[in-house]
């Protein structure tokens, strides 16, 4: 068993991983009223599940509003990110299999 310390706290930077394992990894990642999501594609599947604040989420596809409680899968390579944010957006993110384990960021 592991007990994640600080899971959903600010970290040093906007994403903070708190778990890595060959499956899967877990991280925070927490934008500030105003800041730009300038994430890429990754090349794993991903879980966002937000914890507090209030944003929208951007895919090509369908934009959808966020707020504490929300949860959204994002499949591997699909562009997103985090637009109007309104309120701090602190999420709890599940990379599977773990992040950049298959070679990084798409594109």
């Amino acid at each position: 068993m592991h007990l994640l310390q600080g899971a959903g706290l600010p970290g040093p930077t906007a994403y903070t991983e708190h778990l890595r394992v060959p499956d899967l990894s877990v991280g925070t990642y927490v934008l500030a009223v105003g800041d730009v999501d300038g994430q890429q594609p990754h090349t794993e599947d991903e879980i966002y599940v937000v914890l507090r604040g209030r944003a929208r989420l951007w895919t090509p596809g369908l934009t959808v509003d966020v707020t504490a409680g929300s949860v959204a899968f994002v499949p591997a390579l699909e562009p997103h990110r985090f637009v109007d944010i309104t309120q701090d957006l602190h999420v709890l993110v599940v990379f599977g299999p773990a992040e950049r384990s298959r070679g990084g960021e798409a594109g």
